[in-house]
């Protein structure tokens, strides 16, 4: 559910007309997170073949964010501190500076503090980028949250447009469930079982 609280406070602050760009720093291959961020120029490395915009620039006025966070190779990082301090960054083989203006969200599953205490993590860029936390527990802790985020994804996700109704057994057999997957899971579910049922319909546990 890090990504889904990230773009809630995207969508409820003033940068909400502009864009929310997310980076997944641990699907990128390392040789490619400073070129994915900062873009490159034409002829930057092999197989630059063109110029590229980079999602830091991308994000300007908007919301920047950065999924697993702890997986940004180290050696980069004072290069991306130094952008979010001055506000402007050289993209890979460039001459001029960029200036962009968003919001950092960054989000973890790994403990920061003892990465800065194994130095591999640096320590400027955690104070810089820890300056409000927001501890989110695994969903099966919070279950509460999952009839909301059920109705929630019933009415915004690829099934908007079918009704449906929920029985309290459908809602029941969610609960008694761990969720593994966390939200990204349960989103998953909720599209399958929406997919595969005609509009109008009340949700029982057999859906599941």
């Amino acid at each position: 559910g890090k990504e889904l609280f990230a773009r809630a406070i995207h969508d409820n602050s003033r940068r909400f007309s502009l864009d929310f760009v997310v980076v997944d720093c641990a699907s990128l291959p390392e040789h490619l997170v400073e070129s994915t961020l900062f873009g490159h120029t034409r002829g930057a490395f092999t197989g630059a073949e063109s110029d590229r915009t980079g999602l830091m620039e991308m994000a300007d006025g908007g919301t920047l964010f950065l999924d697993e966070v702890g997986e940004l190779p180290l050696d980069l990082q004072k290069k991306f501190l130094r952008s979010l301090q001055e506000k402007k960054f050289r993209p890979v083989g460039g001459k001029k500076e960029i200036k962009s203006d968003f919001r950092l969200i960054c989000a973890t599953h790994r403990d920061l503090k003892a990465m800065v205490e194994n130095n591999t993590f640096r320590e400027d860029l955690f104070f810089r980028i820890f300056s409000m936390n927001i501890h989110l527990p695994p969903l099966k802790r919070r279950k509460k949250d999952i009839s909301l985020l059920l109705n929630h994804r019933l009415k915004k996700g690829p099934a908007e447009k079918k009704e449906f109704s929920v029985s309290d057994e459908f809602i029941d057999e969610l609960l008694l469930y761990e969720w593994p997957g966390n939200v990204r899971e349960l989103m998953s579910t909720v599209d399958l079982i929406s997919s595969e049922t005609a509009s109008g319909a009340t949700l029982y546990p057999h859906h599941l």
